[in-house]
């Protein structure tokens, strides 16, 4: 299209600009992409970290080496924990940030401003958020109950 003998100065102008504009949302996209995934870096670190640390206290009581082991018990569910928390707010400003950005492109491509050309397809870091979410929430029914995958 760019090649076209006919397009004036001014129209090449145009369409280099329209698609600038429709990658800079590929990069955008990207950008919460890695924003989530440095979410999901520290919420699997303190989940790890604070399961780790409920099993290694929780192992030293049923050996009879300590008596008393509710403070790193309860240390280690509040990690759990907050990893989890940390998490669900992650994924949360992720989807609602990504509906935003699909209406802004939706909008600018029925204007014209833009070519929706491009698929804009989920985001697998979503669905690896989403599956390490179930595990945390194993992980601290396991952790409170006993029961489950990890019990």
């Amino acid at each position: 299209m760019l090649t076209d003998p006919k397009m004036s100065a001014e129209q090449v102008s145009v369409e280099l600009s329209s698609r600038r504009t429709g990658m800079s949302f590929q990069r955008t996209r990207m950008s919460a992409d890695r924003t989530l995934m440095s979410v999901i870096r520290t919420s699997l670190s303190l989940i790890s970290f604070g399961f780790t640390i409920f099993q290694v206290f929780e192992k030293l009581r049923e050996a009879g080496t300590l008596e008393h082991v509710s403070a790193p018990r309860n240390f280690g569910v509040t990690l759990v924990c907050l990893g989890i928390a940390m998490l669900v707010f992650g994924i949360i400003y992720h989807v609602r940030f990504m509906q935003g950005l699909r209406a802004e492109r939706t909008s600018m491509t029925a204007d014209g401003l833009i070519h929706g050309e491009s698929w804009f397809p989920a985001s697998m870091v979503l669905v690896t958020a989403i599956i390490l979410l179930l595990i945390g929430v194993a992980a601290i029914v396991s952790m409170l109950f006993q029961a489950g995958p990890f019990g």
